[in-house]
């Protein structure tokens, strides 16, 4: 028999370096989410497909990465048709467990617990298959991503380090991340690429341990206090001290929020990988603080506006008083009712519309714009590969609330 010849492995590819760019201009976002949200409030909500689709155009279209920008070529009528499907399914649950619980009740026997657990799972599972949806709508270079794997074993994973990270008071939260994000990035491809995450818990604990300890410092305290008193009555003194540890944590919580983030961001954006191509990210720890101040300012000065309007729509309509008086003129004015819905929309749409420019758009612009990739060039014959997913699973998140981006 002859001897196989020796085939010398292939040399690893040069870490060549492109960064990649955000060009999109903040002031066409603030108008295209300002239309789209007015859209929302006058077609009663179904409008927000159309607009998620424009919002999703926009972001994937200004990221350029070696001049070429990803295509998202999904549909407003794919997310309404998913939607109506899913609703289609949870509403005759909801009904059912209703019923079910109003029975219950009469034997002392009903609790919230089951409905809970089979939400929460039901969530889990609408996160991964509106993931999915959203990767095979996604093109860059004439080639699709595409996303297998089971949107239950993801539900049953996420559900099982939900209580773990519940009884250790968050400590094992990085070891969740590392591990969700490890099976979704494995069933995730461009085109014939197979993804991979390579970012481990132990990393994201060392950068944020002293973030989570700041986070739980009014329950340290609480605990240190209770400790010292063994059980006696909380003094004065103490009472202000927890005070004091309370007013400070209320303060930072914005800080702590936001440089967790951003850690959260550089390491999971690190540890991207497809085939070869890997990805590093500088976003500094401080680059979010200032999105979620302005978001807090934007809150204080849209929830003073909407108490200054309500009462200027009862000095209008009813008159000022003592306030039994005003209850009982209040009574059957049609008109005060119509203004007051009429300002929580109002509230609704600008809350709606800040959110969207501070905590998508900006922070959007500040993780990719951080983003350097290399070896692209593995990516370079990568042939196509993959369906295209439907959109039930983004109708799911839709239905439940937790739809992404």
């Amino acid at each position: 028999m002859g001897s196989v010849p020796h085939v010398p492995a292939r040399p690893p590819l040069p870490a060549s370096a492109v960064k990649v760019e955000f060009s999109g201009k903040r002031g066409d976002f603030f108008r295209l989410v300002r239309n789209g949200t007015g859209l929302e409030l006058i077609t009663f909500g179904f409008y927000r497909f159309w607009l998620a689709t424009d919002i999703r155009h926009h972001l994937w279209s200004h990221i350029s990465i070696e001049g070429d920008a990803p295509e998202y070529t999904g549909r407003g009528r794919e997310l309404l048709i998913g939607f109506l499907f899913a609703m289609a399914i949870l509403l005759p649950i909801y009904l059912a467990y209703f019923l079910i619980g109003i029975e219950a009740e009469r034997y002392k026997a009903f609790a919230s617990f089951p409905l809970v657990l089979f939400f929460y799972l039901f969530g889990q599972f609408a996160i991964y298959r509106a993931r999915r949806y959203r990767l095979t709508r996604t093109v860059w270079r004439g080639v699709r991503f595409w996303m297998d794997g089971s949107g239950w074993a993801y539900a049953v994973r996420a559900a099982g380090w939900a209580l773990l990270v519940a009884v250790t008071f968050g400590a094992v939260l990085p070891w969740r991340e590392a591990a969700l994000e490890r099976y979704k990035m494995r069933h995730c491809h461009y085109g014939d690429l197979q993804g991979s995450f390579e970012g481990r818990g132990s990393e994201l604990f060392k950068r944020g341990w002293k973030l989570w300890l700041a986070a739980l410092s009014p329950l340290i305290a609480g605990l240190a206090i209770a400790i010292v008193n063994a059980g006696h009555k909380m003094t004065s003194a103490e009472s202000r001290v927890l005070g004091l540890v309370m007013l400070i944590w209320m303060i930072a919580l914005p800080f702590i929020y936001g440089a967790f983030k951003a850690i959260e961001w550089r390491w999971w954006i690190s540890g991207i990988r497809f085939g070869e191509v890997s990805f590093e990210s500088d976003l500094a720890s401080g680059a979010l603080y200032g999105l979620y101040w302005k978001m807090i300012g934007w809150y204080v000065l849209i929830s003073l506006a909407f108490g200054a309007y309500l009462v200027a729509c009862v000095g209008l309509f009813v008159g000022f008083g003592d306030a039994a008086h005003i209850a009982a003129r209040m009574q059957g004015k049609i008109s005060v009712t119509v203004a007051m819905i009429f300002g929580y929309l109002a509230i609704i749409l600008a809350m709606n519309i800040a959110l969207r420019v501070y905590l998508l758009r900006d922070i959007w612009a500040r993780a990719a714009g951080s983003t350097t990739v290399f070896r692209l060039e593995a990516a370079d014959n990568v042939a196509a590969k993959g369906e295209l997913a439907d959109a039930l699973g983004e109708g799911f998140a839709n239905g439940l609330d937790v739809v992404g981006f």
